[in-house]
């Protein structure tokens, strides 16, 4: 039996505890929503009930949601608080925000007991070079205020339960080492 059929058949709903939250944290274009669909589809694949909860697609659901720190830090909140109650539910949740604070990812971790923090550590130079929405260099010249890596900080994970460099690792291989990782997480004995 491979590990992760090990981690489908013992941590389905209705196993011990809440179901992991799986929290992407990164710059924007560092690869998070990429590595984030793949991790999902994967634990899907093992016949687990998975949720995706995408920073994009969430502030389209929110439009009144803002860049301020304080704007920020609510959002993630907010976040944190339905992927622990997903979570409650035995719901796999898979999160991927740019989620810059330490002290907001702090509260989410302490929402949920099964919290797997993934630095997705792309480092802001490539960011900047791959630039898929343009930001980066919309920001640069001040057409937008407050954004992470620019004028606004980013705060480095201090102790994520993993950290991927997209420029070093592929998807493929960074699916199955955050997979093995969760399955840590989620009390799992991986070989």
């Amino acid at each position: 039996m491979s590990d992760t059929e090990s981690i489908a058949r013992d941590a389905r709903p209705g196993s011990s505890g809440p179901a992991p939250v799986v929290w992407f944290t990164g710059l924007s274009g560092a690869g998070k929503s990429t590595l984030a669909s793949s991790v999902a589809a994967r634990l899907r694949d093992l016949g687990l009930r998975v949720e995706e909860l995408d920073g994009d697609r969430i502030r389209e659901l929110l439009p009144g949601t803002g860049y301020t720190p304080m704007d920020r830090d609510a959002h993630i909140r907010r976040v944190g608080f339905l992927a622990s109650l997903l979570a409650k539910h035995g719901v796999w949740v898979v999160v991927s925000l740019i989620s810059p604070y330490r002290a907001s990812r702090g509260f989410v971790r302490g929402l949920c007991p099964r919290f797997v923090e993934v630095h997705v550590s792309t480092p802001l130079e490539e960011c900047e070079r791959r630039d898929p929405k343009g930001l980066y260099a919309r920001a640069r010249s001040g057409q937008i205020r407050n954004f992470t890596g620019i004028d606004d900080p980013y705060e480095v994970p201090l102790a994520p339960e993993i950290a991927i460099d997209t420029r070093s690792v592929g998807v493929g291989e960074a699916t199955l080492r955050i997979v093995r990782c969760i399955g840590s997480v989620a009390g799992q004995s991986l070989s």
